[in-house]
């Protein structure tokens, strides 16, 4: 039996993007999570844990440490240089400047890069030192519009098995509420009708059997489906796979997130599926009016 592939996910982002919570998912999942690490004590942790036979290592790393910090980048050639040969993998949570500005004052604590300036300001200020690591990160989760069970339920799909595994997350959404940024392949299925229109759907979403019968009763629907199923499945999911790629986010939208892209959402992820890809969907906006 081959050995267990040695794993160490850095867990970052902006202070009030659900940190807390994705490191409790990880340790639910049956990670072994730090928080605060100092980042060049990183490597001398996986040896140590490889050793005594733990394999998930989560260290959870952001601007909390000053100046320590900028040792990040370093740390992670380390894991990858020979010795370790790890090849360590970046999650990254974010929300916009609004969302993260409410919630720390609500959690009526100062920013760690705030000093004597505005809260905003830190914010920015954690943006552009956060930057490098963004622009590597394997999976970038916006958590604007999450609540903290659908935080943790995307953070164990993603990191739930002890190995390695390409998985798919399936978010729809409504273009009038904005793209979701951390998406990787974004659908319109506008092209359809609205069955908002519909006196009987209205109150409904795409979660409700009848507006999924409708939806996918339209012309164009199925077909659609049948090609996206297949570019994915044929061609999109083993590239990622050979380019060492093991998360995807697919967003299908519509005009409001509550019909049209709520159901055609599920049965690609239930097509999905069935070629054996794991995939979880969050509806973004289907609660939104």
């Amino acid at each position: 039996m081959a050995a267990q592939e040695q794993r160490v996910l850095i867990v970052t982002g902006l202070s009030g993007a659900g940190r807390s919570s994705a490191a409790n998912a990880l340790e639910d999942a049956g990670w072994y999570v730090v928080d605060n690490l100092p980042p060049r004590l990183v490597p001398e942790l996986a040896r140590m844990l490889g050793a005594a036979g733990i394999h998930n290592l989560a260290a959870v790393l952001d601007v909390r440490s000053r100046a320590l910090f900028a040792d990040v980048m370093p740390a992670l050639a380390e894991l990858r240089a020979t010795g370790l040969d790890i090849d360590p993998e970046i999650l990254f949570l974010e929300a916009n400047d609004e969302v993260i500005v409410r919630r720390q004052e609500s959690a009526r604590r100062p920013h760690p890069l705030q000093g004597s300036g505005r809260l905003l300001d830190g914010v920015k200020a954690e943006r552009a030192q956060l930057g490098a690591l963004r622009s590597v990160a394997d999976l970038v989760i916006d958590t604007s519009n999450l609540n903290v069970h659908q935080l943790r339920d995307r953070v164990s799909h993603a990191y739930g098995g002890e190995e390695r595994k390409f998985r798919a997350t399936i978010v729809s959404f409504g273009f009038k509420h904005g793209v979701p940024v951390d998406a990787d392949l974004v659908l319109d299925v506008r092209f359809l009708p609205n069955p908002h229109w519909i006196p009987e759907l209205r109150p409904m979403t795409g979660m409700d059997q009848p507006v999924r019968d409708y939806v996918l009763s339209q012309d164009g629907a199925t077909d659609y489906l049948d090609r996206i199923e297949g570019l994915l499945g044929e061609i999109v999911i083993p590239g990622y796979c050979r380019e060492g790629k093991w998360l995807m986010t697919i967003a299908v939208g519509c005009t409001g997130g509550r019909h049209r892209s709520t159901s055609m959402a599920i049965d690609l992820s239930r097509r999905l599926g069935l070629r054996g890809i794991p995939t979880s969907v969050v509806h973004r906006d289907a609660e939104l009016l």
